[in-house]
């Protein structure tokens, strides 16, 4: 599995021109790429005039003004903080959606990307806003449930318009009144059980990561739509990485390898979250003899790398980039006040993903 070297490459370039300079180290761990590769792209992109190489560092070629991170807000405090988790392709592509509304609305952008410790998020929005940013757009890592109660009381308080992007906090917290913008994961999970049970796949086994607010939401979406549909026959449910328990405790089959797990239960399908953890266990299923989608049909959820196997994995793809873009468009309406009179009505969007055949997935063979 290897990603493309253009969509790589815009990904450099995406990251640089959103900060303006960057350290080449630091781009390759972001990008989990080694620093050889990152630095055979930028001297390309470089040939290319796209980026400035400099000792150990990369700048943007773009004109200062029509920077959108950076880092200080213009004379009509025009500047906008966006708060990811480092190493998450996933919410880097929500990231970009929301820039292409930003920045056709003369806003900058200031990238914060947060390191994967618990509180990480808020002395960077501190100083986002130190720096005079007129709003947020935020994606917590909130690794648990814990975590993410933690940060409820300071983000409540919050001086500025902020939005939620793929996170959902719990119903009557102090949150449950902020903007917000998510996948409906449930209908991501109805998705993938539907595809498979059309084909006649009557036992599955759903794994997930036990690591962010959409794993669980998975989680809990997979367990409903398994216990009610009447043409589910079996299930169960593990974690979809061997190092995924760490944060546990787990039932010893909820930390099972995921193809014992398909043997035990006489599966013949799986649905995975997230494509990394799909791709290994196609590897894996291989090693065993186990052919896909011959022995076993394989829906991957996230669909940021699921066409790049050697096997192009069907996948449930949340609208990543439209997330980001509805996200920018709410937040845009509170900085502006909105159309009327008072304070803009909160809003809690959920959009639909979608679902993308592939070879992945067929009829399951009958002895």
């Amino acid at each position: 599995m290897r990603e493309p070297v253009d969509r790589r490459q815009q990904r450099i370039l995406a990251a640089v021109q959103s900060r303006g300079t960057a350290r080449v180290r630091d781009l390759a761990a972001e990008l989990q790429v080694s620093v050889v590769t990152l630095r055979r792209d930028v001297e390309e992109l470089a040939r290319e005039g796209r980026l400035r190489r400099g000792h150990g560092v990369v700048h943007s070629t773009l004109p200062t003004q029509e920077l959108p991170g950076s880092g200080t807000a213009g004379p009509d405090g025009d500047m906008v903080a966006v708060v990811v988790p480092e190493r998450h392709s996933y919410l880097y592509e929500t990231l970009h959606g929301a820039r292409t509304v930003l920045e056709a609305a003369g806003m900058r952008i200031a990238l914060r990307i947060a390191p994967q410790v618990a509180g990480a998020e808020r002395p960077l929005v501190e100083r986002a806003l130190a720096d005079g940013a007129r709003g947020l757009l935020l994606a917590p890592r909130w690794r648990t449930p814990a975590a993410e109660e933690a940060d409820y009381g300071w983000l409540a308080a919050l001086e500025v318009p902020a939005v939620l992007m793929e996170r959902r906090p719990r119903p009557g917290s102090a949150l449950h009144a902020l903007d917000s913008v998510c996948s409906d994961h449930w209908y991501g999970a109805h998705l993938a059980v539907e595809h498979l049970v059309r084909l006649g796949h009557r036992r599955i086994v759903f794994a997930t990561r036990d690591d962010s607010p959409t794993a669980r939401s998975l989680r809990a979406s997979f367990t409903r739509i398994a216990e009610e549909h009447p043409l589910v026959r079996e299930w169960a449910w593990a974690l979809s990485s061997p190092d995924a328990g760490k944060d546990g405790p787990y039932a010893a089959q909820e930390t099972a390898d995921v193809p014992t797990l398909l043997r035990k239960l006489g599966a013949t399908a799986a649905v995975l979250h997230s494509d990394v953890d799909a791709l290994m266990v196609v590897q894996r299923l291989a090693e065993n003899g186990v052919r896909v989608p011959e022995g076993c049909s394989v829906v991957a959820y996230d669909d940021v790398l699921a066409g790049l196997g050697t096997i192009p994995l069907t996948a449930v793809a949340p609208p990543k980039a439209e997330v980001g873009r509805v996200a920018a468009e709410l937040l845009l309406h509170r900085l502006t006040g909105g159309h009327g009179t008072g304070s803009p009505t909160v809003r809690r969007v959920e959009l639909l993903p979608s679902l993308t055949v592939r070879g992945s997935t067929s009829e399951p063979i009958t002895s």
